[in-house]
C-alpha cells in the first residue's frame, strides 16, 4: 500500500512538473524574441548541436556533419538546485512546511519493526544411535512429524549387541564362579541405553534380541530426518533432530538509525498475518552485538509462548516496540514526512523565502536517530528555516522532470546537460549483483529495446503496449536477491523506472510520451551500469538536440543510430557514448 501512494505522488508530481516545464517553456519563447528585438545590439554566436565546440559569428552548416547550426544561448542558467512554482501548483500539490527549530521530542514513541519466528536454538537436541547397526525400521518417517519423549523411533539390527547378549548369557551360567562377571556385562549394555526390563527379559528368557528399539530422549518436532531403512549408522551418529516448539524465539530487523530507540526489556507487540485479529506480546532479551554487514541490521530477540504450536518458525511479524521509560531531548529535528530518503544523507526540500513566486530548493541533511516520527538533524538546516513537510516527492518529482537537482537526479550540472548525460555517479554494484538479478535485468532490457523501437516508428499506440509489457517485467524483478546499499540504489531505480513506464499507456501523444521515456532511459542506464544485464551487449546512444537541444540518451543493442526522440525526421541523429559491458 506504501508504494501505491508513492507512486501515485510521483506521477502527480510528474504531471505538475510537466506543467511547470511547458509554462517555462512558454516564457522561455518570450524571452528569446526580447532577445531577438535586442539582437542588433549583441552578437549572435552560431553552434553546432552534435559538435558544440564549433563557433562561428553567423549561420550555416557544421563543417563537421554538416548540419545547420543554431543560435548559441546567452541566457544564464537558473540554480538547478531550486524549483519555482506557482501559486495553483502549490496548492493543488497541497504542499506545506513547517519552522525547523529546537524543540522538546518525546523519545518515548513507539517503533515498528519487521521480523521472523525461529524455533529457540537452546530447545533444539539431536537424537542419536545408542548402538551401532542397521535400521531395520523407522517409526519416524517424515520432517515435521511431533515426536514424545519415549516414543518408539527405530529397531536396529546391532551384531555388536548379538555379541554382548551372548556375552551376558555366558556370564549367567558362571555367576556362581565369578559374581562380577555378568554385572560387569549389564553394564555394557546400560552403555549402550539398554533399558533394565530389556536386560531383565534376556537374562530371564534366556534367548538373544536380534533387534533393539530406539526410543526418543526428549519431546519436540523433527526438524531434519537423517537417515532411511537399511542405512548402517554408527554409535552416536545423529538420527534426527529435534526442537521443542512450545517457546520461540521473535526475531527482529532493527536497522542502525532504529537501534537507540530498542533496549532489552522493552515491550513488543506484534502481529501476524497468518493468525489476523491476534496481538502477542513478548519483551527484548538480547540484542545482537554485530550488525550484518550484507543488510545492516542487527537482530533484536524476544521470546514467546506457544502453547497448542499456532505460532510457526519462519512466520513474518510486524511489531511496536514500546520503550522502557519517557524521556525527552532538545534538538533540532523534522518530521519522518519531510525526508525523501532516509540514509545516512537524505534529501528535503527547503522553503525561500521573500520570493516572487513560491521557490523551494533541494537541500542533503545529515540525519541523527529517528525517535518517533521525526529525525534528529545533525546538519544542513538551520533554526527557523522552513521544511517541507507534505509534497515533498512532489516538487521532486516536477524537479526531476525539469532536469534539476532532485533525489533521482542528484548531480545535475549548473549548465545543465553535458554532451554524453548528466553528470550522474552510478555505483557498481555488478559484483554484488547475483546471476540471477543480472539476467532478471537483461530480461527488462530486451523490454525497455522493444519499447525504444516503438519510439522509433514513431507509434504511440504500440509504444502503450509495449511500455505494460515492460511493466510486467519489471514486476518481475526479485528485489529480494539484492542486499544492503544495493538493495537501496535497486530501490531508486525502480520508482522511476515504474513512474514513468506507468505514465506511457495513459498518454496519447508522442511527445510527451517521448518526455517520460527520456527519464525511463535514464534510471534505466542507472540501472545497467551499475548491476549488469547477463553478458548482453548494449550501447548509450545520445542526441544533442532532442528536447529543443537539451539532449537525450538511449539505450541500443547496435551500434548504428535509430534515434526513438525524431524517428524518421532525424533517424541518424546522434553518437555512441559508451558500450556497456557485464
Amino acid at each position: 500500500m506504501k508504494w501505491i501512494y508513492i507512486i501515485a505522488a510521483l506521477i502527480a508530481g510528474l504531471g505538475l512538473g510537466y506543467l511547470l516545464f511547458h509554462n517555462n517553456t512558454s516564457d522561455d519563447a518570450g524571452v528569446h524574441s526580447h532577445e531577438m528585438s535586442n539582437a542588433g545590439s549583441e552578437e549572435q554566436i552560431w553552434t553546432c548541436s552534435m559538435h558544440p565546440q564549433v563557433r562561428q559569428p553567423e549561420p550555416g552548416l557544421c563543417p563537421i556533419c554538416e548540419m545547420e547550426l543554431i543560435p548559441l544561448s546567452q541566457e544564464v542558467s537558473d540554480d538547478p538546485t531550486v524549483l519555482k512554482m506557482t501559486e495553483n501548483a502549490v496548492a493543488m500539490a497541497q504542499i506545506a512546511t513547517e519552522t525547523v527549530g529546537a524543540g522538546t521530542i518525546n523519545m518515548g514513541d513507539t517503533l515498528t519493526l519487521s521480523g521472523r519466528l525461529k524455533a529457540d536454538e537452546r530447545r533444539a537436541a539431536t537424537q542419536t544411535a545408542h548402538v551401532p547397526g542397521r535400521i531395520e525400521q523407522l517409526f519416524i518417517t517424515f520432517t515435521g512429524e511431533p515426536v514424545k519423549a519415549g516414543q518408539k523411533l527405530a529397531t536396529i539390527y546391532s551384531p555388536e549387541l548379538v555379541a554382548a547378549q551372548k556375552e551376558l548369557l555366558e556370564a549367567l551360567r558362571f555367576s556362581d564362579t565369578n559374581m562380577d562377571l555378568p554385572e560387569a556385562s549389564r553394564n555394557k549394555l546400560r552403555n549402550w541405553k539398554i533399558s533394565e526390563e530389556v536386560i531383565q527379559q534376556i537374562q530371564s528368557s534366556g534367548e538373544i534380541l536380534q533387534n533393539i528399539t530406539i526410543y526418543a530422549d526428549r519431546s519436540g518436532v523433527v526438524l531434519d530426518k537423517r537417515v532411511n531403512v537399511g542405512d548402517y549408522v554408527k554409535q552416536g551418529e545423529t538420527l534426527f533432530t529435534l526442537a521443542d516448539l512450545s517457546r520461540l524465539w521473535v526475531l527482529f530487523d532493527t536497522y542502525e538509525e532504529d537501534l537507540p530507540a530498542v533496549k532489552v526489556g522493552n515491550k513488543v507487540m506484534f502481529t501476524t498475518s497468518s493468525l489476523p485479529g491476534r496481538t502477542f506480546t513478548a519483551s527484548i532479551s538480547f540484542i545482537d552485538p554485530l550488525i550484518d554487514a550484507g543488510t545492516r541490521v542487527a537482530t533484536a530477540r524476544a521470546e514467546i509462548a506457544n502453547p497448542g504450536g499456532v505460532l510457526k518458525p519462519e512466520m513474518f511479524v510486524r511489531g511496536q516496540v514500546m520503550p522502557t521509560r519517557k524521556t525527552t531531548t532538545e534538538q533540532l529535528s523534522i518530521p519522518r514526512s519531510a525526508v525523501l530518503w532516509t540514509g545516512k544523507r537524505s534529501v528535503v526540500y527547503v522553503e525561500i523565502p521573500d520570493t516572487e513566486v513560491p521557490s523551494y530548493q533541494y537541500r542533503e541533511v545529515s540525519l541523527g536517530d529517528r525517535l518517533g516520527d521525526r529525525y534528529i538533524i545533525a546538519e544542513g538546516l538551520q533554526a527557523g528555516e522552513k521544511v517541507v513537510v507534505n509534497g515533498a516527492f512532489v516538487i521532486d518529482a516536477a524537479a526531476q522532470l525539469n532536469n534539476q537537482a532532485s533525489m533521482m537526479n542528484k548531480k545535475v550540472l549548473v549548465s545543465g546537460r553535458e554532451s554524453g548525460s548528466m553528470a550522474v555517479m552510478v555505483p557498481d554494484y555488478q559484483r554484488q549483483a547475483p546471476v540471477a538479478f543480472k539476467e532478471q535485468i537483461g530480461d527488462l532490457a530486451l523490454a525497455y529495446l522493444s519499447l525504444k523501437d516503438d519510439f522509433v516508428q514513431t507509434d504511440p499506440t504500440a509504444v502503450r503496449t509495449a511500455a505494460q509489457a515492460f511493466l510486467k517485467k519489471l514486476d518481475q524483478v526479485d528485489m529480494k536477491l539484492l542486499k544492503g546499499e544495493a538493495y537501496h540504489y535497486w530501490m531508486e531505480q525502480l520508482q522511476a523506472l515504474s513512474a514513468h513506464a506507468g505514465n506511457l499507456p495513459d498518454l496519447t501523444d508522442i511527445e510527451e510520451q517521448r518526455r517520460q521515456f527520456d527519464f525511463l532511459s535514464q534510471a534505466m542506464i542507472h540501472t545497467v551500469k551499475a548491476f549488469g544485464a547477463a553478458g548482453k551487449a548494449l550501447y548509450v546512444q545520445h542526441c544533442p538536440m532532442a528536447f529543443d537541444n537539451a539532449g537525450a540518451d538511449w539505450i541500443s543493442d547496435e551500434e548504428t543510430i535509430r534515434n526513438p526522440y525524431f524517428g524518421d525526421k532525424m533517424m541518424k541523429c546522434g553518437t555512441v557514448l559508451e558500450q556497456l559491458v557485464d
